[in-house]
């Protein structure tokens, strides 16, 4: 009987998905959970929790209640199933439409902002309930504790970095240039990005002390610097670098581009230290040095 609800649970699931008409991977996306999860949960090998479900209900913006089969009956799917309660919450009291990207990915957005601007440890659940127009329950029914609050902040910022270098890398001339496009990007020069700089440093150390943080990271690097890897390879066939192994080559050149950032987060603007010009003096001395064909 606990199988058959599950897969029923995966089931409606499967259809808000459709009816948002995204792929699985960008709903995972969407209500910030791990792709994989989403998949094994789809598959029936893993259990959706509620704060998942509670996502899903709101980016799909359908019953929770309806999805864990608990609700009103007779809905054929999403298109008809009845108005969530956070829906009908906001329509109640008269608010505006939802949130672009529904209220979890604002709680994760305002908490990454928070994050940004406090450091992790002193952003209080009040204080992101006070950015979304919400109440602390309202954020702990989508993220129950501040560890599920970390880890989403961690998967938003990582889905939004890769889509920056995605889109900063589609023009690029050559492989050449697509390497300078790369590591323009992680040049804190605007105040953008020293923000997610700022971001990135507060989660790093958190990596530190969490394990599931910690996986995250590793992750990320290892997408990073897969990515590096694979234009330095490219380059190399084109004839574009000099001979060298592209992992290697990539370990190298992002381990310098966090220090100099470091150095230049670390420095005051008008002080003296490290400038975002002396750290893209320093990464394009390096990779003239290092890669680039004569």
């Amino acid at each position: 009987m606990q199988s058959e609800q599950r897969d029923d649970v995966s089931e409606r699931v499967r259809k808000v998905i459709a009816d948002a008409g995204v792929t699985q991977r960008e709903f995972a996306r969407r209500i910030v959970m791990d792709p994989s999860k989403l998949s094994r949960s789809l598959g029936g090998t893993r259990r959706f929790t509620a704060a998942e479900l509670a996502r899903v209900a709101a980016i799909g913006n359908v019953d929770a209640g309806w999805l864990l089969g608990t609700g009103p009956t007779g809905a054929a799917g999403p298109a008809g199933a009845p108005e969530s309660a956070a829906a009908a919450a906001r329509r109640t009291r008269g608010g505006g439409p939802s949130p672009e990207g529904g209220r979890p990915l604002q709680i994760v957005r305002e908490t990454v902002r928070l994050i940004a601007e406090r450091g992790f440890h002193a952003v209080r659940v009040q204080d992101i309930a006070a950015a979304c127009d919400t109440s602390t329950a309202a954020i702990h029914y989508h993220f129950p504790g501040r560890d599920d609050l970390l880890e989403a902040a961690v998967r938003w910022c990582m889905d939004e970095d890769t889509a920056r270098r995605a889109a900063r890398v589609a023009d690029a001339a050559d492989t050449a240039d697509e390497l300078r496009q790369l590591i323009e990007l992680q040049i804190p020069r605007t105040p953008r990005q020293r923000w997610q700089w700022s971001v990135w440093l507060d989660l790093w150390a958190e990596a530190a002390r969490s394990t599931a943080v910690g996986r995250l990271h590793a992750d990320y690097y290892r997408q990073w610097r897969s990515t590096v890897a694979d234009v330095i390879r490219r380059g190399v066939a084109e004839g574009v670098f000099r001979p060298t192994d592209p992992g290697s080559a990539a370990l190298r050149l992002t381990a310098l581009i966090d220090g100099l950032a470091i150095q230049v987060l670390a420095s005051t603007p008008e002080g003296p230290g490290t400038s975002p010009d002396d750290m893209h003096e320093a990464l394009a001395a390096y990779v003239a040095a290092t890669l680039t064909a004569h």
